[in-house]
């Protein structure tokens, strides 16, 4: 007996110590935290970070509307068969992020969520509503369907939660806490080597902007955004990607060439620049450290040209007074532009007599070598020019892109010439009148006419409606 209680003894005494270490782990453990819905109205944080807010609310002063067709008309040419031949403006604020995807002639004119041209996806760099929907239906739920979907939930122009994470405490207390919002941008960063929780302060400045100001393209049945990062950032590496996928954003209609759209790479083309390569950030041109009139100092969120605050920005590294610095400034931007006309000049023939070679009855298998060239040759230049600050990031690395693309253009067209002559045709092919956005839209057959009134009907009916729409649900503020 005396056996048993001694063994009884012994077991609580073994017992009791576990049972102590499982109270306190269980004491220990952490309650999940409650998720704190993305808040998309700007406006909400105006108390908060009132300089902040209105530097960025100032960004609508960069109103005017820019027409990089009537500018240059080849590119009607070069994008042919693409919604890119019908509107393309240069970039003006990010107030007007909402306003531009919605009424550019790209989006179309869709009457229902499951009609138009485009994917959800192109709402992706637009507003924080889209990390509030990521946060509420997943990224497979947030992507899936018409861009036509989103009208009615993205309302709010480009702002606070993108790139902070305003729920923070801290936040609150006027730190930036600094956030990638977008999960695909989060996985891009990773796949490069730069996992942003373990990023520096400086590194993460950037990525912040490199969620948006990146390549991407539409992957998979539900067209989501993914960066072509895989094989490195540089123009060979991606389009080597792109190859072994076998992507293509569209099909050229007047060459048949299954051709990649560039989007605007600036984090890519800024990397590769002498500011990336010492971490000159984003910030430290584009948004500087500036003082309000009591002295206090912030972040302007104003973004623009650095030019346009010379003291806090470019004077900070530069000793050469602000008129030496803009007349290097454009110099390098005159050289890039005048070898993108002349590769311009080359893909327009090249996609010409392309067509003239299917229409003399050329066959795939003599075709594959030349399109793959044609591809090739616009892919590196409009990875170059679609960045449009190129001569400031990197302008060396501009006009080695470029000059690999006139490489990559004159050897298509030198063996269209050899395959023309093959079918008979050894006169120069000849280029209709391609002088204005309007001749040459209509050179590759396009109603502008309709496609412009279809546009404002969309307009004047369908936004409206959105917006009734999204002020019921308390997205909008009233």
């Amino acid at each position: 007996m005396a056996r048993i209680k001694s063994r009884v003894r012994r077991f609580f005494s073994l017992l009791l110590p576990l049972l102590f270490i499982s109270a306190v782990h269980a004491e220990q453990t952490p309650v999940p935290a409650k998720t704190v819905t993305v808040e998309a109205k700007n406006e909400t944080f105006a108390p908060q970070h009132p300089d902040q807010y209105l530097s960025w609310k100032a960004t609508s002063e960069q109103s005017a509307r820019e027409d990089a067709l009537a500018e240059d008309p080849r590119l009607v040419i070069l994008w042919a068969g693409y919604p890119f031949s019908r509107d393309y403006n240069k970039p003006r604020g990010h107030a007007y992020a909402v306003t531009d995807v919605r009424e550019t002639l790209r989006t179309g004119a869709p009457k229902t969520a499951e009609d138009g041209p485009l994917p959800m996806a192109c709402w992706s760099c637009k507003s924080p509503d889209v990390a509030r929907l990521i946060q509420k239906d997943g990224e497979d739920g947030y992507f899936h369907g018409k861009w036509a979907r989103g009208g009615p939930e993205i309302v709010n122009n480009l702002g606070c939660a993108d790139c902070h994470n305003t729920a923070s405490p801290d936040f609150a207390k006027g730190k930036p806490e600094l956030t990638l919002s977008r999960p695909y941008a989060e996985r891009a960063m990773e796949a490069i080597g730069k996992p942003f929780e373990k990023a520096g302060r400086f590194d993460q400045q950037s990525m912040v902007c490199g969620q948006c100001h990146v390549e991407y393209y539409f992957d998979g049945k539900n067209k989501a955004v993914k960066f072509p990062w895989d094989e490195g950032m540089k123009v060979e590496n991606m389009e080597k990607y792109y190859d072994t996928i076998a992507f293509s954003d569209w099909t050229n209609s007047l060459s048949k060439t299954p051709m990649l759209k560039a989007q605007h790479p600036e984090y890519e083309t800024w990397s590769a620049g002498i500011h990336g390569k010492n971490n000159v950030t984003c910030i430290d041109c584009h948004m500087p450290k500036v003082q309000n009139a009591e002295g206090k100092i912030y972040t302007d969120h104003k973004i623009g040209n650095p030019f346009d605050n010379f003291a806090q920005t470019c004077a900070n590294c530069h000793t050469q007074d602000k008129a030496s610095l803009q007349k290097v400034v454009a110099e390098r931007k005159q050289a890039i532009h005048d070898l993108k006309i002349k590769v311009e000049d080359q893909l327009v023939h090249a996609h010409f007599e392309a067509k003239a070679a299917w229409d003399a009855g050329a066959t795939e298998a003599e075709m594959k070598p030349i399109l793959e060239d044609i591809r090739h040759a616009q892919w590196r230049w409009d990875l170059s020019i679609a960045s449009h600050g190129i001569h400031m990031h990197a302008p060396e690395e501009g006009l080695r892109m470029l000059g690999s693309a006139m490489d990559k253009a004159a050897d298509a067209r030198t063996k269209l010439v050899r395959l023309l002559a093959t079918k008979g045709i050894t006169h120069e092919i000849p280029l209709p009148d391609i002088s204005t956005k309007e001749k040459a839209q209509a050179a590759i057959g396009l109603n502008m006419q309709q496609i412009n009134a279809e546009k404002q009907d969309f307009i004047k009916t369908v936004i409206p409606q959105w917006e009734d729409q999204a002020r019921k649900n308390g997205l909008l503020s009233q």
